[in-house]
């Protein structure tokens, strides 16, 4: 494991292995909601003078208290917060009482670029599948760029001047994207957190904003009904256009696995559904690039196996989702497609397969959606088709 820096007075090092082996519940620091932050060239009116609102949705509800970590990691000039709170949301911008965050006992951080830091531990409680404002103020200061996660599908607020501590923003304008912050974590009784990895799919492009309709949230709530499983979290680290051997929309999964994995608090499982991008744009019949041969997707998934196993996490493997006919689509992309999958299928070397082929694909046609799962675009799953997707998945994987 590998801490770039701690903050967390309140995190005690015996409880948060971060990719521990404890398969029993226990009441340990455990991530209920992270994203994958990427690089973003800033604007004008990122440079300071800002509260950020960011409303995350977490799956595991907190009993007694909370931290998150926030970032830098692709900023080149120190980051300063100078307050942050967390509290309640209620509706839009308006939440219940807010708690101030410290980190070392200070109201305020200043993070060094390419790092993050987890603030102390306050005392929250609030209940599974709560949404959840974390607001930051930004003094002025230089910014280059800024680390956010790009594509939120959720309402997230920007206001002038330091709100962190309103009930209600005043002058708030829409924020698409989750700005500084990466994970938020609680102390609960819990079986650990999965750890759903993988491109714009799992980031819940084309699902309704605001309603929480990725397959992650989807399984999440599955996960809660089901007592076997009720406390085990889920967190989503899907970055649209990701591509498991090139860094395009972000890192590359194989660069970015020890930063949106093995650095959040409490995993035990990761789902991985990832490489419709690189088989995309490597036999895109109009501006093929970056090619990749089946036999390098399959080491590159088994590269990302060892790195799990040998971090204590179990890793399951998904197969990959129709993609006829979208506009990088072609009939020699789908036999990479098809022989990926039956080797995820049946190589026997992931830990549990989910296949989300079969649960989203017309039975007559698999390299193509079902019509009522389809967006529009042939490539993404629409609502419906994310439920098919996270009711497809044997939740008996998760309590092995």
């Amino acid at each position: 494991m590998r801490v770039q820096q701690w903050c967390a007075i309140g995190f005690l090092l015996t409880t948060i292995s971060m990719a521990g082996a404890q398969t029993a519940t226990s009441t340990v620091m455990t991530g209920t909601w992270a994203t994958a932050p990427v690089q973003a060239l800033a604007k004008a009116t990122d440079a300071g003078d800002k509260t950020i609102r960011n409303i995350v949705h977490v799956s595991l509800g907190s009993t007694d208290t909370v931290s998150v970590q926030l970032t830098n990691e692709f900023g080149i000039e120190p980051l300063t917060v100078s307050a942050a709170t967390i509290a309640l949301r209620q509706t839009d911008n308006t939440v219940s009482t807010p708690v101030a965050l410290s980190f070392q006992g200070q109201a305020s951080i200043v993070i060094p670029p390419g790092k993050f830091v987890w603030s102390d531990a306050v005392h929250l409680p609030f209940p599974a599948m709560s949404d959840v404002a974390v607001s930051l103020f930004i003094p002025t200061q230089p910014m280059t760029f800024v680390s956010q996660h790009n594509f939120a599908n959720a309402t997230n607020y920007m206001a002038p001047g330091n709100q962190v501590s309103a009930l209600t923003l005043t002058d708030a304008t829409k924020l698409m994207s989750f700005r500084y912050l990466k994970s938020v974590a609680v102390s609960s009784p819990s079986q650990g957190a999965i750890l759903c990895f993988g491109d714009s799919i799992t980031d819940g492009s084309r699902s309704t904003a605001d309603t929480n309709q990725r397959w992650p949230d989807l399984l999440a709530k599955r996960l809660a009904a089901n007592s076997p499983t009720a406390t085990m979290a889920v967190m989503n680290v899907g970055i649209g256009g990701n591509r498991i051997l090139h860094d395009v929309t972000g890192p590359s999964s194989l660069s970015r696995f020890d930063r949106d994995v093995l650095e959040l608090a409490n995993v035990k499982y990761v789902v991985l559904l990832e490489g419709i991008n690189d088989i995309g744009h490597s036999y895109d019949q109009k501006n093929p690039y970056d090619h990749v041969s089946v036999q390098e997707l399959i080491a590159a998934d088994r590269l990302l196996i060892t790195r799990a196993h040998a971090n204590g996490l179990k890793i399951i493997g998904a197969t990959l989702t129709p993609y006829l006919p979208t506009g990088y689509s072609s009939p020699a992309g789908e036999q990479v497609r098809a022989a990926l999958n039956q080797w995820i299928r049946t190589g026997g070397e992931f830990d549990g397969v989910i296949d989300f082929e079969k649960a989203t694909s017309d039975s007559a046609k698999r390299d193509a959606f079902l019509s009522t799962y389809d967006s529009g675009d042939h490539l993404h799953p629409n609502d419906a088709g994310m439920k098919s997707m996270a009711d497809s998945i044997d939740l008996t994987l998760f309590m092995k």
